[in-house]
């Protein structure tokens, strides 16, 4: 969290994605800096693009994007690996004549997209969750052939048709169920062309790996790895629905790449890169930066703001830019973020509790108390199918608020809220310079050792045994062997 802003009462579903397709300047959010890799087999990415009639769209969403998703992350081994990757990926693609620009993003997320005119992104989370070089190819050829079939485009021009249905159902439909049915099927047949997209484009990928002579099989085992790690940040053995998202469902893709890769030969054949890729992402960092705040289990700190809070450990934390996030049992759904007092006339924490902001807040329930030696106040609040409980704490220039939303027929929601409200508290000098970015770190597995070891070892992260088995590749019932190279998260 590095930016608090006005805050409405929603309930919130956290997603883990793995590829986007933008395409218009509504999808994005501003910056001016540059750190990228441009590939291109004899013109310059900037004289290539020149002649490609989609590349102002992506010249103008370039920085945007860049400020969106943490600046771009330079590493020059891995940046010469990608390089390295994409060059034979564009020499054995249906358009060999076009130009791309690889930016790592600065970002812990699992993603990877494209815009139009060649500009290709994958954020470092996805390089921690790959294992070799051969899976990555797969993940950028998928983003090439998005932007070789101009999916953005007439992903573009499908929505803009949606809207425009959207607002005819509405002011020509009278009927509000029935307005609601044909809103509804006209998103399903959206979500179904999103589907598509996306399955054309795995099917083209997996051709493209195997002639550039990488492991066709590397599609299905990156997603198999995506999948756990999903899991792994769902905070249970649960997988993540994604039945109604713009993607197929991943046992559905994991299938049919696994159909695609067959017709380009047996298991084992094409090249993996294991080595030189491990080698290059030997030290990357893991999860977020300093000035994002860090999240270690279940607890959350901000070196810079100089404060600490933690929720139950059947809560699980992610860290936004506007906000940290929680999510827990029975549908529980935490938010925490500030507001600066200058944009307030309120004077203490009570004040701001009844200025307004909180919709449907039963006034009865206010109270103003102290928590770790900070004015804080509380109060709960109802609105549709849902109520909530809420903390305001003073500190430094800011109120920081923490919402929890819950389903009105839940129990205990205004006992858990004091709960992880009370564990907010100044740290000492000393715990901020123990406050540490992780990292990525590889390790040569020796004799005697186990996946229960190795993932003991890691720090900073929950559900270790679980992480581990994600970040390796590691199915149910697959061992470590002496001398294989593994990933563990350090600090």
């Amino acid at each position: 969290m590095n930016n608090c802003k006005r805050f409405v009462l929603v309930a919130a579903c956290l997603t883990l994605s793995a590829c986007q397709i933008l395409n218009s300047a509504e999808e994005l959010a501003g910056t001016d800096e540059t750190n990228d890799t441009n590939i291109g087999p004899a013109l310059s990415f900037e004289s290539q693009r020149a002649n490609d009639p989609q590349a102002s769209i992506g010249a103008q969403e370039h920085p945007k994007i860049l400020k969106s998703h943490g600046g771009a992350y330079s590493n020059r081994q891995l940046d010469t690996t990608l390089a390295v990757i994409v060059g034979k990926l564009v020499e054995h693609s249906n358009a060999p004549d076009k130009s791309f620009q690889i930016t790592v993003l600065n970002s812990p997320s699992v993603n990877a997209f494209a815009l139009p005119g060649g500009y290709l992104y994958v954020t470092r989370g996805l390089l921690t969750v790959a294992n070799d070089m051969s899976e990555v190819a797969a993940v950028l050829a998928h983003e090439m052939a998005h932007v070789s079939a101009n999916h953005g485009i007439e992903r573009g021009r499908q929505q803009k048709a949606n809207d425009i249905a959207g607002r005819v159902i509405s002011e020509v439909v009278s009927n509000p169920l029935a307005g609601k049915v044909a809103e509804a099927s006209a998103k399903r047949k959206f979500v179904a062309f999103s589907q598509a997209q996306e399955l054309q484009a795995d099917a083209i990928s997996i051709k493209i790996i195997g002639k550039a002579g990488y492991d066709p099989f590397a599609a299905a085992r990156f997603l198999e790895s995506m999948d756990r790690f999903t899991s792994w940040r769902a905070g249970s053995g649960d997988k993540i629905d994604d039945h109604a998202s713009s993607h197929p469902s991943t046992p559905q893709r994991i299938e049919l790449a696994k159909r695609h890769a067959r017709a380009q030969g047996p298991s084992g054949t094409g090249e993996r890169g294991q080595e030189r890729f491990l080698k290059g992402i030997d030290g990357i960092l893991f999860g977020d930066t300093a000035t994002e705040g860090f999240i270690r289990g279940n607890r959350f700190s901000h070196r810079k703001l100089g404060f600490t809070f933690q929720v139950p450990d059947n809560f699980n934390l992610t860290n936004k830019t506007e906000a940290v996030l929680a999510g827990g049992p029975d549908q529980m759904a935490l938010r925490f973020d500030a507001v600066d007092k200058s944009q307030t006339d309120a004077k203490s924490p009570a004040d701001y509790l009844r200025s307004g902001w909180v919709n449907g807040l039963d006034e009865a329930t206010v109270q103003s108390k102290t928590t770790n030696g900070k004015k804080s106040a509380s109060g709960q609040a109802e609105a549709g199918d849902w109520q909530f409980g809420i903390e305001v704490i003073s500190y430094g220039e800011k109120f920081y608020r923490f919402i929890l939303a819950a389903p009105r027929n839940a129990k205990g929601v205004a006992k858990t809220t004091r709960q992880i409200a009370g564990s907010f508290k100044a740290i000492s000098s000393q715990e901020k310079k123990n406050l540490r970015p992780l990292k990525v770190t590889i390790k040569t597995v020796k004799s005697g050792d186990t996946i229960a070891n190795l993932a003991d070892r890691m720090v900073g992260v929950s559900k270790k045994v679980e992480l581990f088995k994600a970040l390796n590749g590691l199915g149910r019932g697959q061992r470590v062997k002496p001398g294989q190279k593994v990933k563990i998260i350090s600090d």
